[in-house]
C-alpha cells in the first residue's frame, strides 16, 4: 500500500468494527483530494460516509457533539493550513470536555485528520506543519505518521484511543511513500517512538515526513564522515515518548532535534530543552535544531526554506567537531 490507500484502509477497519463509526468533511464523500476516503460512501452509506459545508469551525463543532454522545467521529480537515478556523473548538471544547465535566462526560471517540507539510507547489496555504500548536493543549493526542505501516497503526490508535487525537498526514508522501502493510486489523501505540536506524555518535530526532530526511542525512554522514547516527521517529507529538529519546542522547552523547515547521516555538525547542534538562552531563555538545525559517512558507524558495539533509549533514558535523 501507499500512504493514502493505508490510511484508507485503516477507516474501512474503523467503520467495520466499530458501528457508531462515521467519516466526514469536505468533499470526502467522493474520496477527499487526496484519495483517502475513496470508495468508502459506496461501501458504507452516505449516512456514515458524508460530505460538510466548507467550515472547519462547523466541522468541528459536529465531530465534537457526535462524540460527546459516545459515537466515534473521524472528521478530516482538508489542509492542515485550515484548521485554524476550527481551534478553538479542538483546543477550548475537545481538549477540555473530560476535565471541565469532572469526567462525567468525554469526547475520546473523536480524531482529526489533516494533511500537513509541504509538497512542493503548495506556498503559504498549502504547506504548514502546525504540530506544536496542539502539543501546547492538555486534553489532546497529537499524531503524526511517517509511512503507510505507521499511519495504518497510529489512526487505528487515535481512533479508538478514549481521548480526542489530531492525526497529521505529510501529503507528499501520500503516494511517494510504499510498503507491505498488514491488511487486517492492527494498531501501533501511541506515545512510544521508534528507533528507525541504530547508531552510536548522533541522535537525530524527528517526526512525520522529516524522519526520511533524517535517515538520508544519517547515510551521508555515515559515507563521508564514518559518524553512525541513531534516528528516532517521535511517531507522537503529545505525549511524546522522552525515556527513548534520553536513552538514545545518553548514549550518544549528542541530539540533533529537526522539523519542517519554523525553528521559534517549534516542538523540537521542547525536546531540545527536555534533552538539556535530563542529559546534561552526558552531553558532549549543545542540542541543535534544524528547522524552517521564521518566515511564512514561501513558494518560490520552498528548496531554500526546508530542511533538508544537507543542512542536517552540516549540523550533524558541527556536533561531532564541537
Amino acid at each position: 500500500m501507499n500512504l493514502f490507500t493505508a490510511i484508507n484502509d485503516a477507516m474501512r477497519v474503523a467503520l467495520e468494527t466499530d458501528p457508531t463509526a462515521v467519516i466526514f468533511g469536505e468533499d470526502v464523500g467522493f474520496g477527499g483530494v487526496f484519495r483517502a476516503t475513496v470508495d468508502l460512501r459506496d461501501k458504507f452509506g452516505s449516512h456514515r460516509v458524508f460530505n460538510t459545508p466548507l467550515c472547519e469551525q462547523g466541522i468541528a463543532g459536529f465531530a465534537i457533539g457526535y462524540a460527546a454522545m459516545g459515537k466515534t467521529a473521524i472528521a478530516e480537515i482538508q489542509f492542515a493550513d485550515y484548521i485554524f478556523p476550527a481551534f478553538d473548538q479542538i483546543v477550548n471544547e475537545a481538549a477540555k470536555y473530560r476535565y471541565r465535566s469532572g469526567n462525567q462526560f468525554n469526547v475520546g471517540g473523536l480524531t482529526f485528520r489533516a494533511p500537513y507539510g509541504a509538497v512542493g507547489h503548495g506556498g503559504l496555504y498549502h504547506s504548514q506543519s502546525p504540530e506544536a500548536y496542539f502539543a501546547h493543549t492538555p486534553g489532546l493526542k497529537v499524531v503524526m505518521a511517517r509511512s503507510p505501516i505507521t499511519a495504518k497503526g497510529l489512526l487505528l490508535s487515535c481512533i479508538r484511543d478514549p481521548n480526542p487525537c489530531v492525526f497529521f498526514e505529510p501529503k507528499a508522501l501520500y503516494r511517494a511513500a510504499v510498503e507491505e502493510v498488514p491488511e487486517g486489523d492492527f494498531t501501533i501505540p501511541l506515545g512510544k517512538a521508534e528507533v528507525v536506524r541504530p547508531g552510536k555518535d548522533v541522535t537525530l530526532v524527528g517526526w512525520g515526513a522529516q524522519v526520511h530526511v533524517l535517515n538520508r542525512a544519517a547515510e551521508m554522514a555515515a559515507k563521508q564522515a564514518g559518524v553512525e547516527c541513531e534516528v528516532l521517529d517521535l511517531r507522537t507529538i503529545l505525549p511524546w515518548d522522552k525515556p527513548a529519546v534520553v536513552a538514545s542522547v545518553t548514549k550518544t552523547g549528542r541530539c540533533i532535534v529537526s522539523h519542517e515547521a519554523p525553528l521559534t516555538g517549534g516542538f523540537g525547542a521542547e525536546v531540545a530543552a527536555s534533552i538539556q534538562d535530563a542529559c546534561f552531563l552526558h552531553l558532549e555538545a549543545p542540542v541543535t535544531r534544524v528547522a524552517g525559517f521564521d518566515t511564512p512558507f514561501p513558494l518560490a524558495f520552498e528548496k531554500q526554506y526546508l530542511p533538508d539533509a544537507f543542512k542536517v549533514l552540516e549540523a550533524i558535523k558541527r556536533v561531532v567537531k564541537y
